[in-house]
């Protein structure tokens, strides 16, 4: 039987390094010594077996003497005691079991590495990316240090580690980029590193040295070291060093907002022992560098907030107009994917599917949400590889390996869906992941290769940020609240939308009749005082001619103002348009405004869209008239209309070669009584491509333009597939 500390260790002891008592291994380093004094009597409890030696008295006299110098009190850093020409380095804690202190003799080098810690700080925070703080600071614990090899070293949610950054002599071999496996670092060792910041082990092939009595004698169980520099190792874990080759090895800690973010791991070829004072530097450092670390994360995920705000902003607005949920996303299938970051997004209500972008099946959404709400309190659901959860989703991997579902009823399935597809990583691990069988003496040894080895990952989407999952949770609160006020509000809103349409509709009336009318007055008489003044000279009849332009100018200005406030009342009529006849419906009516000019017509076939005939006719004689207008110069006139049509969306071109516009001021374009052109040049009111704006955008769809002066200008816009 193997011991291990003084304490007996069996063989179902050591066939998994997961399962060791690592906190309470009974024994310790060599390079240290350790007492346990009683809290309160400060009477010697426990000792490591070389206490006498390493400190070259007795361990009651020592004891008697640390206590004088503690106080039996935590001792927080360093306390140096002269001793026969000797300086020990003292550390305390006080557990449960007994003021555990800890020794070991100083060396020199602290105000060298001090000073190297300045110019470190220095220039950290000019460091703008996490790699690079990692490489700089894997150099500069190297050059503190000496070890052969320092290593950066992150861990990813499942605690699996990758070397992000590497410093090395070429000794050891580089393990840069290579990726080790959660099993060489437990779940428990890695607790322990995010507690203790610093780990050293100088030589794999010590010793260990026991605790006396094994037991404590405050509770009678074995003394729990985990809080201890000097705790000893587990022997698998000296064995997996040697298998690597690294006598020597020391850890810093980087716990980024209490998470234990990754390593600095040192390693030696041969057995290496730091200073303690140099190991307390290279600690400060791994907190800095933790710092600067944590700043760049949370100003990342700060930055992601904000956009995606923005996006939930621009989504929640139009949402707020419509009745149906459902209706809103899909009229803004961007929006709604850009709110997370995803590639596809779904929505089940009553049963009902609704989707756009790159999504599993309707049944698989169905089914997802019946799964989901199996006894689960939280509304929000979030991974990047759903099928290692529900198996079945590897048969949709393709499109929903990654996935954020936002449950919005307690009763029901129904919920929203946010995906990403399968990304095919080829991941180079540090050594082959395979279990390794026992040995001969009944034992399960640690890996002995650490030879580069590939392997295929599949069936995982690129992993949500924190900010994205937020960003989902904030959209389904929006949601849920929207629902439940929404009857509310109607009702509050009835009698004050009634009041409003009156005084529109008064508004309107007035318009259209008072001002109108006046109009056609200045119109008429001016007409009427041209025919009856025939001697009026030259001017004057150029002012006659001024005066019923300005007024004939002023009635379209009415009419396309009347029009434009008209359309945010008038509901749509949304049908089947064959686009191919009210395209040509349109060419001919601009052809009859202007009569006898050379234009040369490009048609291609055209696809079908769904919206309202009439509005979109608007739209199109808005458009086609403009490329009409501002070709007049143009001989021939070239105008092109073309269209396309994918699964989401059919789009429409209207291009011309004419006077065309500074992209400079494209922003300006689509504003009320915004005009590129000077009414001396081009007459019009400034209001149609608003009004054209205004169209799309109720339709759910985009419109943009595109120009270059001298050339000529092509206006673009799309509307939402009917589903």
């Amino acid at each position: 039987m193997e011991r291990r500390g003084g304490l007996p260790v069996t063989a179902a002891d050591l066939d998994l390094c997961a399962g060791e008592p690592i906190r309470i291994p009974g024994s310790i380093q060599p390079h240290g010594a350790l007492l346990v004094l009683d809290p309160d009597s400060g009477h010697l409890l426990q000792a490591s077996a070389n206490a006498a030696t390493f400190l070259g008295g007795g361990a009651q006299i020592w004891a008697a003497r640390l206590a004088a110098a503690t106080g039996l009190q935590p001792v927080d850093g360093y306390l140096t005691i002269a001793d026969d020409g000797r300086a020990l380095l003292l550390t305390g804690q006080r557990t449960a079991q007994g003021l555990i202190l800890e020794l070991e003799e100083a060396g020199g080098g602290a105000d060298a590495a001090q000073r190297q810690l300045r110019r470190f700080l220095d220039r950290v925070e000019d460091i703008d990316t996490v790699a690079e703080i990692a490489a700089a600071a894997a150099a500069e614990v190297r050059v503190l240090t000496g070890f052969h090899r320092v290593l950066a070293y992150r861990f990813d949610a499942d605690g699996h580690g990758t070397v992000i950054a590497e410093d090395g002599d070429g000794t050891l071999p580089s393990y840069l980029d290579l990726r080790f496996p959660a099993s060489d670092i437990p779940a428990q060792a890695r607790e322990l590193y995010r507690v203790n910041r610093l780990r050293i082990i100088p030589d794999a092939g010590y010793s260990p040295v026991p605790i006396e009595p094994a037991l404590s004698p405050l509770d009678g169980r074995p003394l729990d070291l985990g809080g201890c520099g000097l705790r000893s190792v587990s022997p698998i874990h000296l064995e997996y060093m040697r298998n690597m080759g690294t006598w020597s090895s020391m850890s810093v800690s980087l716990v980024v907002d209490g998470r234990l973010w990754g390593l600095v791991s040192c390693h030696h070829g041969a057995p290496r022992r730091v200073d303690p004072r140099v190991r307390a530097t290279c600690e400060f450092l791994g907190r800095v560098v933790s710092q600067q670390i944590g700043a760049r994360v949370r100003s990342a995920q700060s930055q992601r907030r904000i956009a995606l705000k923005r996006i939930e902003s621009g989504l929640l607005v139009p949402l707020a107009r419509v009745e149906g949920l459902a209706e809103g996303l899909i009229a803004h299938p961007g929006l709604w994917m850009a709110l997370t970051g995803a590639e596809g997004a779904a929505i089940l209500l009553d049963g009902e599917v609704t989707s756009v972008g790159r999504v599993p099946p309707a049944d698989a959404i169905r089914r997802l949400g019946a799964w989901l709400r199996q006894g689960r309190e939280d509304p929000i659901f979030a991974t990047s590889c759903l099928s290692t959860q529900l198996p079945e989703a590897g048969q949709y991997a393709e499109n929903g390996s990654g996935v954020i579902v936002a449950a919005i009823s307690g009763l029901h399935d129904d919920a929203i869906f946010w995906f990403r597809p399968e990304v095919v990583e080829t991941v180079r691990w540090a050594g082959e992941r395979s279990k390794e069988e026992p040995g001969s003496d009944g034992r399960i040894h640690p890996r002995r290769s650490f030879a580069q080895w590939k392997e295929q990952v599949r069936g995982c989407a690129i992993p949500w940020m924190d900010a994205e999952i937020e960003s989902a949770r904030d959209f389904r609160n929006a949601i849920v609240d929207f629902v439940l006020r929404r009857a509310e509000e109607r009702a509050a809103l009835t009698e004050e939308l009634q009041r409003t349409n009156k005084e529109l509709e008064s508004f309107s009336y007035s318009v259209s009749h008072d001002l109108r009318a006046p109009f056609r007055h200045i119109v008429g008489y001016a007409e009427l005082l041209r025919q009856r003044e025939t001697a009026l000279d030259e001017k004057s009849q150029h002012y006659l001619a001024s005066i019923v332009d300005a007024a004939m100018a002023a009635g379209r200005l009415v009419d396309d103002l009347l029009r434009f406030s008209h359309l945010g009342r008038t509901s749509l009529h949304a049908a089947r348009i064959d686009m191919d006849k009210l395209v040509a419906e349109v060419r001919r009516a601009v052809e009859h405004e202007h009569p006898g000019r050379d234009i040369e017509w490009r048609i291609g076939r055209l696809p079908a869209a769904w919206g309202d005939a009439g509005l979109l006719r608007q739209v199109l004689l808005n458009l086609v008239g403009n490329a009409v207008k501002y070709t007049r110069d143009r001989n021939p006139a070239v105008i092109t209309i073309a269209g396309r049509a994918d699964e989401r969306e059919t789009e429409y071109k209207v291009s011309d070669n004419g006077v065309g516009f500074d992209m400079a001021y494209v922003g300006k374009l689509f504003g009320v009584f915004q005009r590129l052109h000077r009414a001396e040049e081009f007459e019009g009111t400034g209001i149609g491509l608003a009004l054209s704006k205004r169209i799309i955008e109720r339709h759910g769809g985009r419109i943009d333009a595109d120009g270059t002066l001298g050339v000529g200008a092509t206006f673009c816009f799309a509307l939402p597939r009917h589903r």
